[in-house]
């Protein structure tokens, strides 16, 4: 049954910020089916990065959960390790990302000589406050989804409990190992139960998708 769908979107800008041109980074989701009748969400992240540290400058996140709504906007300084919040100012480090540049910067990492289970960690800004993240590179695997068949890397990034997940949810991530780095699926235990993501779809690649239909 499909419950959700959800789009990432690598945009042009004609922002800028500290006189520098940024891309801008968007994510979507939305419920779908029976399943926005019992709870509808409409949930909407924007991040605008520097175009090659991927570093973000401006982080805004439109929070619709049936009766739950929330708009939050946070500006990043990194020179001066500072974050200016909704809720006050924040010192973070010398690279303190969002949850959305976290992701984009994380993909774009060298694995050629990284081992099984080698941890990287993070610090990123969500809900007015600073986090670490910690992924952990399961390593190489091959998938099948409905796509077809393909060849990935594997995480393990930590996530926050709250809402949503229990203090021992696991997340699951798996990157296409090309050139690409697309997701092309996600499982994650929640307070209810599993969710698992898959793609359905992509545009725009830099490179021809690598998918096979034989296993």
């Amino acid at each position: 049954v499909t419950a959700a769908e959800a789009t990432l979107s690598v945009l042009a800008s004609d922002l800028k910020f500290d006189n520098l041109p940024v891309y801008h980074l968007l994510a979507q989701g939305k419920t779908s089916g029976s399943f926005d009748i019992f709870h509808k969400v409409r949930n909407r992240y924007n991040s605008y990065v520097h175009q090659t540290e991927l570093t973000p400058f401006l982080y805004t996140e439109t929070i619709r959960e049936g009766n739950y709504k929330r708009n939050d906007k946070a500006r990043f300084h990194q020179d001066q390790k500072k974050v200016v919040s909704n809720k006050g100012t924040f010192t973070g480090k010398e690279q303190t990302f969002d949850i959305i540049s976290a992701y984009y910067f994380a993909r774009s990492l060298d694995l050629s000589n990284v081992k099984a289970n080698a941890k990287f960690k993070m610090t990123y800004f969500l809900n007015d406050g600073l986090s670490d993240l910690e992924i952990i590179y399961i390593g190489k695997e091959r998938i099948k989804t409905n796509m077809g068949y393909f060849n990935c890397h594997k995480f393990n990034p930590s996530i926050q409990a709250g809402r949503v997940f229990r203090d021992d949810s696991k997340l699951y991530l798996w990157i296409t190992d090309d050139g690409n780095r697309i997701p092309v699926k996600a499982q994650v235990e929640i307070l209810v139960g599993t969710v698992t993501m898959e793609l359905t779809a992509a545009k725009g690649l830099k490179y021809p998708l690598n998918v096979s239909k034989n296993k």
